[in-house]
């Protein structure tokens, strides 16, 4: 197994893939099965065990909301798979729970021993999106990230992931053993923490409808909307009839919002002010990760919605936010920020994690 080159500055050691103490014996089969299973969409891909892990033999997208659930998609994926499934590892948006997950923003469960049984693999792993995602930064490349902020990383330091996309998902990792450890967290339905006057009324008129106002509701797709329509029903700006035009057609709004406010046409005040605020609150919750977890090795922001965002960090003043933190601004100059460019972090890190149960210690360069 191949070293991985952390690059762009990074001083994230470049450890081999995790190894558990008790891999799969007497394996029988060649391929790897890797999901990445969102709220939205599921991505499936297979590889050769003994091939390059980066490139995948076969790979396809679901649209989550048309099936019954991931076995459903599975029996059409693996229909004609030339080669036979040894394993599977799956990241999925929810807190696993004794080998099931009942994911957050889609009505499917997912059991491991399910899965089992019904393809009559030989193991099967779940983890959490944001684990998943978090496994997968000690193995990115260069071209997979786009620095915001190169900082001064310390070696083995501990390292934070905030990743909004449908929903909103955090990890960390930290150094044990000669290897970076991921771990997930649910923070994205913790409180969310207003951190000026607008921000207060926002929270203030979310908690009409929400008994509790998790910082999901504001920065994540689905919370998009909700900053819209806190700023278009106290008349922040007028919303002309173009945009309500184009808003009424669709089901999803958030990329238009986003759109409209990154082109700044006259008429989206109200869309640049939605993503000024959704700038402001990651920007502020990045830096309060990176204080919680002492993350001197780097914050990383991942998710579909950042790489779309790249221009609106600037514009939005996205790392002054990052670092107003009284007192402990020169603590966080010295952190680097990256967003993850490369869409397929959550498989990265479920084959990475996969491949960590399958290999012996001795199969490990």
């Amino acid at each position: 197994m191949p070293h991985y080159n952390a690059g762009n500055g990074r001083e994230l050691s470049t450890p081999t893939l995790q190894v558990m103490p008790a891999p799969i014996e007497n394996s029988i089969g060649d391929l790897l099965l890797a999901g990445d299973i969102g709220a939205t969409n599921t991505r499936l891909a297979l590889y050769d065990i003994n091939g390059d892990l980066r490139t995948a033999k076969r790979a396809a997208n679901f649209t989550g909301n048309e099936y019954t659930g991931l076995v459903e998609i599975l029996h059409e994926f693996l229909t004609d798979v030339d080669g036979k499934v040894q394993a599977a590892c799956f990241g999925a948006a929810g807190p696993i729970i004794e080998g099931r997950v009942r994911l957050t923003n889609l009505p499917w469960v997912v059991d491991s021993a399910e899965l089992l049984s019904t393809f009559g693999w030989q193991g099967v792993w779940l983890l959490n999106d944001l684990q998943a995602i978090a496994n997968s930064v000690p193995v990115l490349a260069d071209p997979d990230l786009h620095t915001l902020k190169k900082g001064k990383p310390q070696a083995h330091g501990n390292v934070a992931v905030i990743a909004p996309g449908t929903g909103l998902g955090m990890g960390y990792l930290t150094w044990a053993a000669g290897r970076y450890q991921a771990h997930a967290t649910e923070g994205g339905h913790a409180d969310f923490a207003p951190a000026n006057g607008l921000q207060d009324e926002l929270l203030s008129y979310l908690r009409l409808t929400h008994p509790q106002v998790a910082l999901e509701f504001v920065c994540s797709g689905l919370g998009m909307p909700n900053v819209y329509e806190f700023l278009k029903t106290t008349g922040r700006a007028d919303e002309p009839l173009w945009l309500a035009e184009q808003l009424a057609s669709v089901t999803d709004i958030t990329p238009l919002i986003v759109d409209n406010a990154l082109a700044a046409k006259p008429g989206s005040e109200l869309c640049q002010l939605a993503l000024e605020i959704f700038v402001d609150v990651l920007a502020a919750e990045a830096g309060s990760l990176a204080l919680l977890y002492g993350a001197t090795g780097g914050v990383y922001l991942g998710g579909g919605i950042p790489p779309r965002l790249l221009p609106a960090f600037a514009r939005y003043n996205f790392m002054s936010t990052f670092l107003a933190k009284t007192g402990y601004e020169y603590y966080l100059e010295r952190i680097p920020v990256h967003a993850i460019l490369n869409s397929e972090a959550g498989l990265i890190g479920a084959v990475a994690y996969g491949m960590q149960q399958i290999l012996s210690p001795e199969a490990v360069g």
